[in-house]
Formats: structure tokens, C-alpha cells, sequence
């Protein structure tokens, strides 16, 4: 696989020397079992898979490498390049300016953007309107354009499909940068519609199969659906693709569902479901199937609590939050800094969109055994300084470069 020249400050020794150690034994990413670091009064159990994916490390690489390629240029990004504070504080230290936010709304009025300057598209990739947009003032879209291989092979599938004459229903959340980008390219060449959850899937399914009174459907989805959709023919023939930061599960049960429907409804084979289902289900990302597989296998550790680290707008970690809230007490932070104390932390619930603050989260019990993992877009060095933390409330038997050696000689 490529190798991104990622800044050394988003780079962690331990964790680099975990993750190569892991990878050394399990070439095939067939262990999903947890990554002890073991400090004695404190045992902390690392997921095996975590942190910065391809299409991340690609859109860092990309960014930082435009502002060296650029001097007293002005360079912009369509929205945060990626859902993590600490890299797009960084980006902006370094001069570049967000034209919008996560939302779509204008921060910087698109008409003072001249062919004289730099635009970065995000990992989430644009919509084809905005895309127009820029190439008419004179912008080369595709120079700096960060978007992940994943989310592109999305929209391929959802190409390919649409040639065969087949709708398109996207599982993914209708205001996220991603959703709105692929609902943009997949309402281009078939009837689209978004659906949120399995809830919306289930209600989606009424219309279907005639249940529900056709005039309800344009409220119930209401900006959900491409321009002329005529849910009386659109949804006679579809496949399924997702916004790739989903849960994996969720998708494939979305799908599913909606594939037993049709053969139900229809009364088809499995030699004639393609007829009206398309198959798409390599259209999931390997990194999100990868950390949500990981919790799993993090799950099946004892333990008594678990600490998620990441952007407190991305998507991908959020899921991460859900799978660990169902088993154990579960902290979601956005670095080392909301570790208050040995008692306190902050921590956001992404249920309200809210910030709280716990006290004595912290067991009073010796060995404490914490789970830890974080988000697709969450540089390592944020990983490390939250274990540093943690690790210096306790008497500790070992040091972080006591561990890193012996993983590093392992």
C-alpha cells in the first residue's frame, strides 16, 4: 500500500512500534484481539486497529504538501479537510482558509475566490455543483483534490448500477459532507434517495411494497430524494451504497432488509433477485470495517471502562462510541486536555450534541484495565498523549519507552 508523508507531530514512536508488531504477526488482519500495555496500577488495552486511515493520510499528505508547493499563494479548503480539531487547527495556523463550514455554509463568499488561488477539495469529496462552480472561476479542481479513493469507489458503483438502470438509496446521514457529495454524484445518473437509519429503511420499505399512501412519501423524505423522483417507478429496481464512515453492520442489515423485501414483494429467486436488487456490497471501506471489527474484538476484553478519542463532528468515531456504550462506561474526547483530573473528565455525547463533565470516572481499583481506541481521522500522537495522561495518575512498573522498546524488539 502507498506511504503518505504524514507531519512528524501526527506520528507516535509507541504507537508506531505497536502497529508494526501487530501487523509483523498478523500479515492476514485476522486477530482482532486487543493490544495490552501493561503499566501495572493502569492496563490499557489498545484496539487493533485505530487511527489514521488511507484516505486520511492521503488528504493530510496532499494539504500540507500544497502549502509548500504554494508560497504567498492563498489557499483554501471547500470545509474542514477532515473531522479532527487538532489537524484543522493545524491547516489553519498555516494560512489556509475554510470557505465553508461543515454544513455547507459559506464562510468566505464564493465570488471573492479568483483563478489565481489554491482550492483543496476535502476527503469527503464535493458535490458537482460546487465542483462547477470553482472550474468556472478558473480553480483546477483535480490538483489539490484530497478525496478518498473509498468514497470514489462509491460513486463508481453507484455509476455502474445507475448504467444498468437501477435506482440508488444511500445509507448515510443527509447533512454530512460525504452524503451530500455522493447523493450529488449518484442524483446525476439515477433516481437517488438518502436514508438515514434501518427506522427510515423500514418506512422506505412501505412505499415499496404499497403500504403507505404515496403523496406522504415527498414529506416523510423530504429533501432526501434527486429532482423528478417518481416513487412509483423509482423504487422498483435499486441497489445500496453508504456513506463509508456507517457502521458496516447497519449498512449490510439496511441492505439486506431491502433485498428480502423485493423478493418477498416481487416473488423472485435468487437466480432472479438481481432483477430488481443490485449487489453492491464492496462498496463498504476496509478502514471502517476494520475499527468497528477491532471494537468488537476490543469488546471481548474485561474491562471497566472504555476511552475514545477523535473529532467530536466525525461520523466514523461516533459509530466507534455506540458499539463501546453498549457494553461499558464510555468516554468520548477530543484529546489528553478533557482529562481533567484523576476524577474528572469532559466528554461529548454525540446522542445530545453536548458537552458533560463526569466525575470519578475513574474506578478506585488496582490493576484498572481501560479500553482505548479512536477515530479514522485521529493523528496518533493524540492516542499516545491521552495513555501519557492516564499513566501518570498511577504508580507505573513501566515507562512509554520501556513498552516501546519491548514492542519494538518483539
Amino acid at each position: 500500500m502507498k506511504q503518505f508523508n504524514v507531519p512528524a507531530i501526527y506520528r507516535s514512536t509507541l504507537i508506531a512500534a505497536v502497529k508494526n508488531s501487530r501487523k509483523i504477526k498478523d500479515k492476514m488482519k485476522k486477530d482482532f484481539s486487543p493490544t495490552l500495555l501493561d503499566f501495572g496500577d493502569i492496563q490499557l488495552y489498545l484496539s487493533r486497529h485505530f487511527g489514521l486511515c488511507y484516505g486520511v493520510e492521503n488528504a493530510i499528505d496532499i494539504a500540507f504538501r500544497t502549502i509548500e508547493e504554494n508560497p504567498g499563494k492563498r489557499i483554501f479548503l471547500l470545509s474542514e479537510m477532515i473531522h479532527n480539531p487538532q489537524v484543522n487547527e493545524d491547516l489553519k495556523q498555516r494560512g489556509i482558509q475554510f470557505i465553508q463550514d461543515t454544513n455547507g455554509k459559506e464562510i468566505i463568499p464564493f465570488d471573492t475566490i479568483t483563478s489565481d488561488d489554491v482550492v483543496i477539495i476535502p476527503a469527503f469529496g464535493t458535490t458537482l455543483a460546487i465542483e462547477k462552480r470553482l472550474k468556472d472561476i478558473g480553480i483546477k479542481t483535480e490538483q489539490y483534490n484530497t478525496t478518498c479513493p473509498f468514497v470514489e469507489k462509491v460513486w463508481n458503483r453507484s455509476e455502474q448500477i445507475a448504467q444498468k438502470k437501477y435506482s440508488v438509496i444511500i445509507h448515510g446521514k443527509p447533512t454530512h459532507e460525504e452524503t451530500r457529495a455522493t447523493f450529488s454524484h449518484a442524483a446525476f445518473n439515477a433516481p437517488t434517495i438518502v436514508v438515514n437509519d434501518m427506522k427510515e429503511t423500514i418506512l422506505l420499505g412501505k412505499y415499496i411494497t404499497g403500504e403507505k399512501n404515496i403523496e406522504d412519501f415527498y414529506t416523510d423524505f423530504s429533501g432526501r430524494y434527486s429532482n423528478g423522483f417518481d416513487i412509483q417507478k423509482d423504487l422498483q429496481r435499486f441497489g445500496v451504497v453508504n456513506q463509508t464512515t456507517m457502521l458496516a453492520s447497519d449498512t449490510q442489515a439496511i441492505a439486506d432488509y431491502l433485498k428480502e423485501l423485493m423478493i418477498n414483494h416481487y416473488q423472485l429467486t435468487e437466480d432472479t433477485v438481481s432483477e430488481k436488487f443490485a449487489e453492491t456490497r464492496d462498496t463498504l471501506c476496509y478502514a471502517t470495517n476494520d475499527n468497528q471489527s477491532a471494537v468488537y474484538g476490543l469488546l471481548k476484553q474485561p474491562a471497566d471502562l472504555a476511552i475514545v478519542v477523535g473529532g467530536y463532528n466525525s461520523s466514523n468515531t461516533s459509530h466507534l462510541v455506540e458499539l463501546c456504550e453498549e457494553k461499558l462506561p464510555t468516554y468520548f474526547i477530543d484529546g489528553e486536555q478533557r482529562i481533567q483530573s484523576q476524577s474528572s473528565i469532559e466528554h461529548f455525547n454525540f446522542h445530545k450534541k453536548e458537552s458533560t463533565v463526569s466525575t470519578n470516572f475513574l474506578p478506585n481499583k488496582k490493576p484498572l484495565s481501560i479500553l482505548l481506541t479512536s477515530g479514522a481521522s485521529c493523528p496518533d500522537t493524540m492516542v499516545e498523549n491521552v495513555i501519557k495522561k492516564l499513566v501518570s495518575f498511577y504508580t507505573s512498573s513501566k515507562t512509554i519507552e520501556d513498552l516501546t522498546k519491548e514492542f519494538e524488539n518483539d
